[in-house]
């Protein structure tokens, strides 16, 4: 975590408090985490549904925390397993640099580039008022997708291995993210976002 603190971008959007971290894991260590919880997590594909359509959620995802409080979003209603040891080490760090206690990791996989996410705030009401959402990428680098909800306002951020994004404040209130679709060949990413669940 060496140069952590003095490397850190503040993205500077209006109605909103975002920081990048782009070297919170070194390579090494971030290369070795990638590998572990691509074998350890237990990952699952849930069906959404779109426009009455139901489909295959176009990623794996994976629920852990400290407690047992479900996790919904989109129809969909997840139950956590117990954090493994490498989550709860990556907890720790988060926590020390984002001065709260995390209690929830949502963990998404994208498998290529036709894995994504699309437009949403991270806003369900279990999170909270101002929701803090700590966002960490291992692998492939995808680019991450802001738009204000009622100014011209848009920004686009690639989100390299080993980095961390942290979104505080207002900023679920203002803006919508996404991670898109993309034709180019393209490698596996694990996403770890870090929530509050009371």
């Amino acid at each position: 975590m060496s140069n952590l603190f003095n490397n850190n971008l503040d993205l500077s959007l209006p109605d909103a408090d975002v920081n990048y971290y782009p070297n919170f894991l070194s390579p090494e260590v971030a290369d070795s985490y990638f590998k572990i919880l691509k074998k350890s997590i237990a990952w699952q594909q849930d069906d959404i549904k779109v426009f009455g359509k139901v489909y295959p959620q176009p990623r794996l995802t994976a629920l852990y925390s400290n407690n047992d409080k479900a996790y919904s979003y989109s129809n969909i209603t997840m139950y956590p397993k117990a954090f493994s040891p490498e989550l709860l080490q990556l907890k720790e760090k988060i926590d020390t640099l984002a001065n709260c206690e995390f209690t929830t990791c949502l963990l998404n996989l994208y498998r290529n580039g036709r894995d994504s996410n699309g437009w949403h705030a991270d806003n369900e009401k279990e999170l909270g008022q101002n929701p803090i959402i700590a966002s960490v990428s291992l692998g492939a680098e995808r680019f991450f997708h802001m738009k204000h909800n009622t100014k011209p306002e848009k920004h686009k951020l690639l989100l390299e291995h080993g980095s961390l994004l942290l979104m505080k404040g207002e900023t679920q209130h203002f803006w919508k993210h996404q991670i898109a679709k993309t034709a180019r060949e393209i490698g596996e990413r694990i996403n770890l976002t870090f929530r509050i669940i009371k």
